[in-house]
Order: structure tokens, then sequence, then C-alpha cells
């Protein structure tokens, strides 16, 4: 996994999108959209304007944003599409992956990812539901041995559903984000 900082620009518009989406998630239990179509307006113009300073030759910062934004979309509607993530979590994480470019959105992506687990596993055991989430997650391989959606066979597996044990994602976002500026920050001294 590579860190790298993304220029001071880009850095404090990636912070002041999923801070604020986080806000937005915790109060309202949605991202707004006028938030995350901002944040990909600012990074592709922001990366078009400075450039990329990550691993990538100079003057190709549009096209790393361009390659962020579908990477994020494009691995997050997949999520969405078997209702394993709200629509606003897409769109958000497609604006991170405009701002960052790919490599650094890959890097985020993964502490999100594990800083999620992380927080599933002690949400479901303070609700009591640690034995149930465990068989729901290995309902979930079965089904995707099958090719079949997991929502389909247990309405709790659902995310729009009111039985689903559900969690704020663009905090968690906003945290992997965090924690992905602060370890980059470390390793590129």
């Amino acid at each position: 996994m590579s860190f790298s900082l993304p220029p001071p620009g880009a850095e404090a518009v990636l912070l002041i999108l999923v801070l604020v989406a986080a806000v937005y998630d915790l109060r309202f239990r949605r991202i707004p959209n006028w938030l995350t179509a901002s944040g990909v307006v600012a990074g592709l113009s922001l990366n078009a304007f400075l450039g990329y300073t990550g691993p990538l030759p100079p003057g190709v910062g549009l096209a790393s944003s361009l390659e962020g934004l579908a990477l994020g979309f494009g691995v997050y509607f997949g999520l969405y599409a078997i209702h394993a993530m709200g629509a606003g979590d897409v769109k958000l994480m497609a604006a991170v992956g405009a701002v960052v470019g790919p490599l650094n959105w890959f890097g985020i992506f993964v502490i999100t990812a594990m800083a999620g687990g992380i927080l599933a596993v002690i949400l479901s055991i303070l609700k009591k539901r640690l034995g149930t989430t465990f068989w729901n997650v290995g309902f979930i391989l079965s089904e995707m041995r099958y090719g079949r959606p997991a929502y389909l066979g247990k309405e709790e597996l659902d995310v729009k559903s009111e039985k689903a044990l559900r969690m704020p994602h663009g905090a968690i976002i906003a945290l992997g984000t965090i924690i992905f500026l602060g370890l980059a920050a470390y390793f590129t001294k």
C-alpha cells in the first residue's frame, strides 16, 4: 500500500469533505448531493491545477483524479448494487477518489474497511448480536458463491431495512481518511 500526501490544497478539501459528510451522516443518516458534487468538482479542479505529487509523473493530475473518481464510484457502486452501502456513500467515495487519485484512494479504502470491520464487531457486541452477525457473514459468503445477493434471502442484510444493524458509513470513511492522512504524514517524512 502506498502512502503519499495529496497536495496541501487537496488535503484541506479532502478533510473538509469527509468531516462535513461525517457530521451529516451522524445527524441525518444521509450525505447531501451538494457536498459530494462539490467534492468531485473541487477534486478534479485542484488536481488539474496543482498536478499530482504522488508516484506518477508530473502533469497527470486530472487523469489521476478521473481514475480515482472512477475507481471510488465503481467499487462502491458494486456494494450499493448488493444493498451493502447507501448511495451517499458511493458518491462520497467517488469524491474522495477525485481528490486523492486511485493509489491513495485504495489506501483509504483498505483502512476504511478495516476500521468499519472493527467498529461493526464492537457494535455487534454492544447490541448483543455478535453470534447473529457472524452467522450472517457466513450466509453472505454462501450466497456469493452462488451469485445471489444475500439481502434477498435475509431482510436484515439489506442496508435499507429497519432490521439491519447499520452504521453511518460516512463517518467511517472520515475516520479511515484521517488515519490514512496521519500514516501518510508519518511515512513521508
